[in-house]
């Protein structure tokens, strides 16, 4: 039987377990988005391997791990109806920030004294996420060290390459027996436990992981302790959010998002090091920060919960590029696609340390900023990320097109993305045959947040900065690049916008859910706004559950490939809230019913994509086979919803 993979949250801590609990230390397998399992912190995995035995051998799940805030099971050992269990097992974990604390208790089922040998097998091998991907590459190490030392109440594991040291601590009470070698580099703690008739015996076991440069973690004494933790965290968050009367269904999935948005809150720091918590894009390969889904997650909550983007914004400041760097794709004045703190980042193996391939989070920072301001009335934070801003601009202007090309353009890195959009999988802008542009490519949506980033910036520099010369320097430059737009990407013989154009400046003509993007920016004319928000809902691009990324219809859909016509929950929170700028109300709450819908059939919470089944031959909503179970866009999406159509 293969487990089910079961995954604990805390801050930039994941724990993925199998159905009885245990870690068995794979890979991961099957899509770039399958998960291996083991404990993560900071990018790298701390348990590799975390596996009990009873009496040597290993017990079976009479009732198996439910996904919630612990991981709880029952296991027995195997037999069959002539031999009943002789014992039980109660089995509950939980996971603290840099912590895993297991509670694990023996009860006999028999009349007699008995004594029973428990074995946890562990071992921490360090391995950097990138390491475990499906991509098969592999990373010398040159030097690296893993070493072993036995302590009187369990066992610590460390690494160390040059100066990059990490150690894992594994310790229990009551003490172990003993600490046995296994020949493969993990060690066995053994227990022999005398159980009274009928008796039981519990085991508390704590695994406290330091990353390099990290403190140790405070961790909680039991599984209770880190579940009560984790629900004054989530019950703290979301204090005064006023959920919605009138659609009790809505009002669920906005509590659901809220709690996972207070879990996926990862440290970062701010230009004077100060220290912040953002929200990270999601689990289990992108718990870290990303610019842009960071910005968005943080405009979704803006009305509900601001401090988000009062960390976000000077989090994503202090990583602004000041430079060029090939290998990073970095240029002065650029915002910070994603943030890396693992191994192979801080030795320049992977360029993903502070990695700027995104055409799209340079001005949707600038998005923030000005939404921000408005929507709190805080100036203090447009003053002092002024000179940000202004670099911000300064690279749409220059390094990013818009006054050469009089567009944001993006050309494929080698090294990293080939698209530097939203749709950031290979393939993912194309022409509705599915052929790929060559040359640079113009993706629309990012068009329209350099509109709306203008538009802004200008109204901050006004009111703000106090500079009106650059008002309406950036004023005229938004003008321009709307009249451009509707002129340059408008396919008049079916009225919609190209989602791109090629290197010639031709059409990319695949019908997209970028469009609605551009709704949202405000970019369209009222006239092409309504054509636009009005296609989105016929049935080849709405499946019931939401807007398709891609129309189906045309030779490019896939209901199942990533980003050519599945459902992503934070597209259609954005579709949502550009229908209802156009005056689109009915639409707005179409979208919202069925992503709603979508959620109920989940717990209420949203995942990272759904696969693009329509509704009407699919009763509920066909997972996508790897998507993040955990997504900050996507717990944020219900209260953009909310923001779009209210309780109604």
């Amino acid at each position: 039987m293969t487990d089910r993979q079961h995954l604990l949250v805390h801050g930039g801590t994941f724990v993925a377990v199998g159905d009885g609990g245990d870690i068995s230390g794979v890979r991961g397998g099957g899509g770039s988005h399958s998960a291996p399992d083991g404990m993560f912190v900071r990018d790298a995995r701390h348990l590799s391997r975390w596996q009990l035995t009873v009496d040597g051998a290993v017990p079976e799940a009479l009732s198996p791990v439910t996904d919630g805030d612990t991981a709880r099971c029952v296991l027995v050992p195997r037999g069959g109806r002539q031999e009943p269990p002789a014992h039980t097992l109660f089995r509950e974990q939980a996971v603290a920030d840099g912590s895993f604390v297991e509670s694990l208790r023996i009860t006999s089922n028999r009349p007699v004294p008995t004594t029973v040998r428990i074995a946890i097998t562990a071992d921490a091998d360090f391995t950097d996420q990138f390491e475990l991907r499906t991509d098969h590459r592999t990373y010398a190490k040159t030097g690296a060290v893993r070493s072993r030392e036995v302590l009187d109440d369990g066992v610590e594991f460390s690494y160390q390459r040059g100066e990059w040291r990490s150690c894992t601590t594994v310790t229990s009470e009551p003490a172990p027996d003993g600490v046995e070698e296994t020949g493969t580099g993990a060690r066995r703690l053994v227990w022999a436990l005398d159980l009274e008739p009928h008796g039981s015996a519990e085991l508390s076991l704590r695994v406290a992981a330091r990353p390099h440069g990290m403190p140790a973690p405070e961790v909680p004494l039991t599984p209770a302790a880190a579940k009560a933790r984790l629900r004054a965290l989530e019950s703290e968050f979301a204090e005064g959010v006023p959920f919605p009367t009138g659609w009790p269904e809505l009002a669920a999935a906005c509590a659901r998002g809220i709690a996972d948005l207070a879990v996926l809150q990862v440290p970062a720091t701010g230009p004077d090091g100060e220290e912040l918590r953002v929200p990270a894009a999601g689990v289990p390969w992108f718990l870290t920060l990303l610019g842009r889904d960071a910005l968005l997650t943080s405009l979704f909550a803006l009305p509900y919960r601001p401090q988000l983007a009062a960390a976000t914004l000077p989090a994503l400041a202090a990583a602004q590029a000041t430079e060029v760097g090939v290998g990073t794709v970095s240029q002065p004045g650029k915002i910070v696609h994603e943030v890396r703190h693992g191994e192979l980042a801080h030795f320049g193996q992977v360029p993903y340390g502070r990695y700027y391939g995104s055409v799209d989070a340079t001005p949707l920072f600038l998005v923030l900023l000005g939404a921000y301001v408005e929507q709190t009335g805080d100036t203090a934070l447009a003053r002092r990320l002024e000179p940000n801003a202004r670099a911000a601009i300064g690279w749409m202007l220059d390094h990013g097109g818009l006054t050469s090309r009089g567009y944001l353009v993006y050309r494929a890195d080698e090294g990293g993305l080939a698209n530097q959009n939203w749709k950031d999988s290979p393939g993912a802008i194309c022409s509705g045959d599915g052929s790929r542009p060559t040359g640079p490519v113009t993706a629309a949506g990012a068009q329209g947040y350099a509109y709306d980033a203008l538009r802004r910036t200008a109204q901050l520099a006004r009111t703000v900065w106090d500079d009106e010369v650059y008002a309406a320097l950036l004023e005229q430059a938004a003008g321009d690049l709307r009249d451009r737009f509707q002129r340059d990407f408008w396919m008049a013989d079916r009225a919609f916008p190209a989602l791109a154009l090629d290197g010639d400046g031709n059409h990319v003509d695949a019908l997209a859910s970028d469009a609605g993007h551009l709704l949202w920016s405000g970019l369209l004319d009222k006239e092409y706004g309504e054509l636009v928000g009005r296609r989105l809902l016929e049935p080849d691009f709405f499946s019931g559950w939401g807007v398709r990324t891609v129309a189906s219809g045309q030779p490019a859909y896939h209901p199942l490939s990533y980003h050519r016509g599945s459902v992503w929950p934070h597209d259609n929170a954005l579709i949502a809230l550009g229908l209802a700028r156009y005056g689109l109300h009915d639409e707005a709450r179409a979208v919202a019913r069925g992503l709603v819908d979508a959620a109920g059939v989940a717990g209420h919470r949203l995942p990272e994509v759904l696969a693009g089944y329509g509704r009407g031959t699919h009763a509920e909503p066909v997972p996508y086979p790897h998507a993040c179970v955990r997504e900050s866009r996507s717990a944020a999406a219900p209260l953009a919803l909310l923001t779009a159509v209210g309780g109604a």
